[in-house]
């Protein structure tokens, strides 16, 4: 007789690590990441070839009375312009945040995390993709920003998806959640003060004294 004990236990049993209803939230909170990461990339960069293609060597275009500026820029520094000759080693902590990302990826059981990864992703991998294939050469390519508000430096897409993810991971820490979807607990637990200590001795000791006397109080217990 063939056994199946063992390969009961291969499989997993529902509820415990490996089981099936742990490893399909898993896929799905991995899927959420990946497919908002997918769609900041694909924004980011269909939106900077577009803008590339139609304002190479034109004039910015104004909308809403100048309260948004379509201008090409090309940024070889990180946000805002900064660190302009520091192009490789932004290249490099854009590679660091997609690794670390995507191994953090394998405890990610929190809906609220996996958007917010990926946005970050989505965004880091947009901006490392310019820093990686445009000019002037691999590891030193220029970010093309493209995006102008009043009294605000130029940015893309990417900046904003990296924006957001950012804030909502500062939100969630606050709010204790966790990326495996458990919750941080409201504070340490007291330990037991001396007051505690000497109310549940005395407690003891009523309770000890009390026992005997009740015996002697039940008819027949002197006999």
């Amino acid at each position: 007789m063939t056994d199946t004990g063992a390969d009961m236990q291969g499989a997993g049993q529902p509820g415990e690590p490996g089981g099936p209803e742990r490893s399909r939230p898993g896929r799905l909170y991995v899927t959420v990441l990946a497919g908002v990461a997918v769609f900041v990339l694909a924004a980011d960069l269909i939106s900077k070839a577009i803008v590339v293609a139609d304002l190479a060597g034109h004039a910015p275009i104004r909308l809403l009375g100048g309260l948004l500026t379509i201008r090409l820029l090309r940024n070889s520094g990180a946000a805002f312009s900064i660190g302009t000759s520091m192009t490789i080693v932004f290249t490099a902590i854009a590679a660091g945040v997609i690794v670390f990302i995507l191994r953090t990826a394998r405890k990610l059981r929190s809906l609220p995390w996996a958007i917010t990864l990926g946005l970050l992703l989505g965004g880091a991998t947009g901006n490392l993709s310019d820093r990686l294939f445009r000019a002037p050469g691999p590891m030193r390519g220029s970010v093309v920003d493209w995006i102008e508000l009043p009294h605000w430096p130029v940015f893309n897409l990417a900046d904003s998806a990296i924006v957001c993810g950012g804030v909502l991971a500062v939100l969630l820490a606050i709010r204790g959640l966790r990326i495996d979807g458990t919750r941080e607990p409201a504070g340490p637990p007291q330990p037991p003060g001396p007051h505690d200590k000497t109310s549940h001795a005395s407690q003891a000791n009523r309770a000890s004294q009390a026992g005997p006397a009740n015996q002697a109080a039940q008819p027949g217990a002197a006999d």
